[in-house]
């Protein structure tokens, strides 16, 4: 049974996103464990709409930054500007300084712009000139990016992906949920029924009962050997690091509170293994040769490693 105030959001979401349920729980997961999101998907299904409708049911402040090669470091974290009233350089925000930044088609943008974005992201701040700004509380990054081959994209380096607590995958929506798509084109944008049904300490507070979920210490071990056999695979290269281990068991913990529990078992874990450690995978070159895919390859280990007994 999904607990009562996450049944709410996700309500409230639902109506702009239409037949996406596990990708609306997915996501609130992800902001509940304080962790970043990176969407990739086609465009036109959705994914700006997705965050925006979020940013709404929970009453972040939101703003939105759309990458492109122009785009600069300064227009994520801010920049110093001289005030000839006070004699002083002052701080201007830059889109970073929200609740929620949703940063659109990611992978369009300069490595230099990237590296300030990564700062935003892993460390909580924004630094100019040499002075740190810190985010406002709470804090989430949602990312999107258009398939990897598309025109005017390139590949995020692997330090980056690892800062993603998830990626997920939006996907066409069925028949009977395009038509009622199609119904709602007319009138008003259906995002703007969205409303707040939390504040921003509702979220604070949602994020600390999270943390308070009881882990076992077998399912700590289970985690960890997850982790590990990724790194042991012959057909990986690169396996997940040690913050993949602390992600899974972040947002695993906000699957057993969605769900109504105060502990984590086995299946909260299994849900979420290929979400948060997909993007972290490299494969050895053969892969793709012998018809295998990175998702294949983490079946394989989930396979492997046997789970606690209840």
């Amino acid at each position: 049974m999904i607990h009562p105030k996450a049944l709410s959001i996700v309500s409230e979401v639902r109506k702009a996103v239409v037949g996406k349920d596990p990708v609306i729980c997915k996501v609130l997961m992800a902001i509940l464990a304080q962790g970043h999101i990176l969407l990739e998907d086609n465009p036109g299904v959705g994914k700006t709409t997705l965050a925006l409708a979020f940013s709404k049911a929970m009453d972040l402040a939101y703003n939105r930054i759309q990458f492109t090669p122009e785009v600069m470091p300064a227009d994520v974290v801010g920049f110093s500007v001289y005030s000839r009233v006070t004699g002083k350089f002052e701080y201007r925000p830059g889109a970073a300084l929200c609740n929620l930044l949703l940063a659109d088609e990611i992978n369009r943008t300069s490595a230099k712009t990237q590296s300030a974005l990564l700062e935003v992201m892993e460390e909580g701040q924004a630094t100019v000139d040499g002075v740190a700004h810190l985010l406002p509380r709470p804090y989430t990054v949602i990312a999107t990016q258009n398939p990897v081959g598309s025109a005017g994209t390139q590949l995020l380096p692997e330090s980056q992906l690892d800062r993603f607590m998830i990626r997920i995958s939006i996907g066409y929506p069925a028949l009977e949920n395009e038509v009622r798509i199609l119904k709602q084109a007319r009138g008003a944008r259906a995002v703007d029924s969205v409303r707040p049904v939390v504040s921003l300490n509702d979220v604070t507070a949602l994020q600390e009962e999270v943390e308070s979920v009881h882990v076992a210490e077998e399912l700590f071990v289970y985690i960890a050997r997850l982790v590990a056999a990724t790194r042991e695979h012959p057909l990986i290269r690169l396996g997940a690091s040690p913050r993949a281990g602390t992600a899974l068991l972040r947002i695993s913990r906000a699957s057993a509170w969605m769900n109504g529990r105060d502990y984590l078992i086995p299946a909260d874990v299994r849900a979420l293994f290929h979400n948060v450690l997909e993007h972290r995978i490299v494969p050895e070159p053969q892969v793709k040769l012998e018809g295998l895919s990175v998702t294949d390859l983490l079946a394989e280990v989930l396979q492997s490693v046997p789970a606690p007994k209840p």
